[in-house]
């Protein structure tokens, strides 16, 4: 029998402004998803505020439930996903990972690809990507995806439905406890 590890895909809206003016237009529940590949959530990726204080200054983050951004929203709002793939893919998806850790510097928020989501239309900038981008672009590296959406027009909440995710968790992100 193949070894299988867990991922995890964690959705969240902070109840920020910004939140809520993404929500007018998806009318999604959650407009935040980031991966990780720990129970406890200590480390997520994911493309989002490089500073807490400010919306517009994004890029690729390593997020932690109890810092930064997480951290001044304490209000924030969750669903985890969790998923089981064989550890060939999940070695992918690390390394995939990885490779944005190593290279955080270069790689910025693509705030213009989202108006691109809306009108179904790619608007792609060098390195640059939004948090779903991010995250669909990962599970397409190790194969995870069926190919029916892009990477790049992947909204968040579309993560409830795919990759065999299956709910682990949902209410206060700084109340999750490992599952």
């Amino acid at each position: 029998m193949k070894q299988e590890k867990s991922v995890y895909v964690v959705l969240s809206d902070t109840g920020s402004l910004l939140t809520k003016t993404i929500k007018v237009f998806t009318r999604a529940p959650y407009n935040h998803v980031s991966i990780s590949f720990d129970p406890e959530l200590k480390q997520l990726y994911s493309f989002g505020r490089k500073t807490p204080n400010n919306p517009f200054s994004g890029g690729f983050v390593v997020e932690n439930i109890d810092r930064g951004t997480f951290k001044k929203f304490h209000k924030t709002q969750c669903l985890v996903l969790k998923t089981k793939v064989d550890a060939s893919s999940h070695q992918l998806l690390k390394e995939r990972v990885a490779s944005f850790v190593e290279n955080e510097e270069k790689y910025h928020y693509n705030f213009i690809g989202l108006i691109g989501v809306l009108f179904k239309r790619r608007i792609s900038r060098k390195n640059g990507y939004y948090c779903s981008h991010f995250v669909a672009e990962t599970f397409e590296h190790a194969n995870l995806l069926d190919g029916s959406t892009p990477p790049f027009l992947v909204k968040p909440y579309d993560f409830t439905q795919m990759l065999g995710l299956s709910p682990v968790y949902e209410g206060l992100l700084k109340e999750y406890e490992t599952c």
